[in-house]
């Protein structure tokens, strides 16, 4: 029996991973929910701000109940960021904690990190005590804006891993989103008309959805073939 490709799953600032959870259940069919094993994990730091502040964030407060937490602090300007390395620290302690994982899935705040890992610990900037990050799934997703940490962590054509990014027609950040394509080597996208949310895969998008599944399948079994010793 095939394993299923695993995902670590990073939600968005000011939810919850239960929070991640319902809305993606609720919104990928089984055909896609069957193929792939998701595990999703609360943010490191307790919310601190009652409602979103930045314009364009909608708040999530009608719709699901507390707790919530933020990977990471930033100012208004998007410019300083507080915690990250904190925020970085335990997500490699919750990989080596809970096991092998295929890659990261992550929405928003958690999209962004998804994004910015693999080629920080391709630099030994990052996650230095676990296996290199191969796939990524990126919704409503961007580029950091502090140029110190876009350089980094977004290098034009550089990573090699396979990504998959969800790309909004009226999302606040689509222009990011779009920008941080340039970054990895032949992404897949699924476009959608909504804005900064987890969208309803249609038709189309479980198509492009299970075609990257397939590719990290057939690269996992290439791998097993490549370590299987010649007979003698």
């Amino acid at each position: 029996m095939e394993r299923k490709p695993r995902f670590l799953c990073l939600h968005g600032m000011r939810t919850s991973a239960n929070i991640f959870k319902e809305q993606i259940f609720k919104r990928w069919p089984d055909s896609i929910l069957q193929n792939i094993d998701l595990v999703f994990i609360d943010a490191p730091f307790p919310s601190l701000d009652d409602k979103p502040t930045i314009r364009g964030f909608v708040g999530i407060d009608d719709l699901f109940d507390p707790p919530y937490y933020d990977w990471f602090q930033f100012d208004q300007e998007f410019m300083e960021y507080k915690n990250l390395d904190e925020c970085i620290d335990y997500i490699q302690d919750c990989m080596l904690k809970l096991g092998h994982f295929d890659g990261l899935m992550g929405f928003s705040q958690g999209a962004i990190l998804s994004a910015t890992l693999p080629a920080l610990q391709k630099k030994g900037l990052a996650l230095n005590k676990v296996p290199q990050i191969k796939n990524v799934i990126i919704i409503g997703g961007a580029t950091f804006l502090c140029p110190i940490m876009a350089e980094k962590a977004h290098p034009p054509g550089k990573n090699s891993c396979k990504s998959l990014h969800f790309l909004g027609e009226t999302d606040i950040l689509k222009e990011r989103g779009i920008k941080l394509l340039e970054s990895f080597v032949n992404p897949y996208v699924i476009h959608h008309p909504r804005g900064h949310t987890i969208p309803r895969l249609d038709d189309k998008g479980v198509l492009i959805m299970q075609k990257f599944l397939e590719e990290i399948q057939k690269g996992e079994e290439k791998e097993k073939e490549d370590v299987i010793p010649a007979d003698e």
